[in-house]
């Protein structure tokens, strides 16, 4: 009860609003570091994604990329990327810059997984009727895979921007900035009203984050796939890359 006091004290302290060591000023900087990261990790995996589940072709690499992006630990992909972001900017380069770097590796797994097993798994008889309609395959894949897999596409973007939002606080240890600020400040300093009220608010972006894709997910599947009892899209394992062989 004591450290439900503390974290609410904490948290409706006027102190903690303003600054630019406050609530609002540490949460617009970790939304921009988890922006940022995904925006960078969409123009990586998406293209590649589609055109993979459109061919058919490069399934196998995309799934060991994929795998070996979820074995790597994001506090070691920080750490060993310092050294080289360094070298880009001395500032930046030992702060955001790797936590950056980590993001995006952490998200471009679930992109490009979903991108392309949505993309694969589309009717082949819808499809082939696009080909037979003389549509050209940019055509097939802009017309009509996309549009049928994009709820499916949208779960992987979900998926990635939640697990980006939970873990740049990772990044405070190395001194970036962002809501991991305060954990990392709170342990230094043994308060431990404002370490929970940093969970409380990383958990409380996750939340956000999670429910405001979910409902763009919701509202891009098509009418003619809300069929009652139908699987929600999610994360999915990639199609075997053997699909056609």
């Amino acid at each position: 009860m004591n450290l439900v006091t503390e974290t609410a004290a904490w948290l409706t302290n006027p102190a903690q609003w303003a600054g630019q060591s406050g609530i609002p000023n540490r949460l617009l900087e970790h939304v921009l570091i988890a922006s940022i990261s995904l925006g960078i990790a969409l123009l990586l995996a998406l293209p590649a994604g589609l055109a993979i589940g459109h061919t058919g072709r490069g399934a196998a690499v995309a799934a060991g990329v994929a795998n070996l992006g979820r074995s790597l630990p994001s506090l070691a992909v920080i750490a060993i990327a310092i050294p080289v972001t360094v070298l880009v900017d001395p500032v930046l380069g030992g702060t955001v810059l790797p936590t950056l770097v980590a993001m995006v590796v952490l998200a471009i797994p679930p992109i490009l997984v979903n991108a392309y097993t949505g993309i694969a798994e589309v009717d082949r008889d819808l499809v082939e009727a696009g080909r037979g309609m003389g549509m050209r395959e940019r055509e097939i894949l802009a017309g009509i895979e996309l549009p049928v897999a994009l709820p499916v596409v949208l779960g992987g973007v979900r998926s990635a921007a939640v697990q980006i939002v939970a873990t740049a606080t990772l990044g405070a240890i190395f001194g970036s900035g962002g809501l991991g600020r305060f954990l990392v400040d709170g342990i230094a300093q043994n308060d431990d009203g404002q370490v929970f009220g940093g969970v409380v608010l990383v958990a409380g972006l996750a939340i956000a984050t999670e429910v405001a894709v979910g409902l763009l997910e919701r509202l891009a599947r098509s009418p003619g796939l809300r069929a009652p009892g139908a699987r929600p899209a999610t994360e999915l394992a990639p199609p075997s890359p053997l699909r056609g062989a």
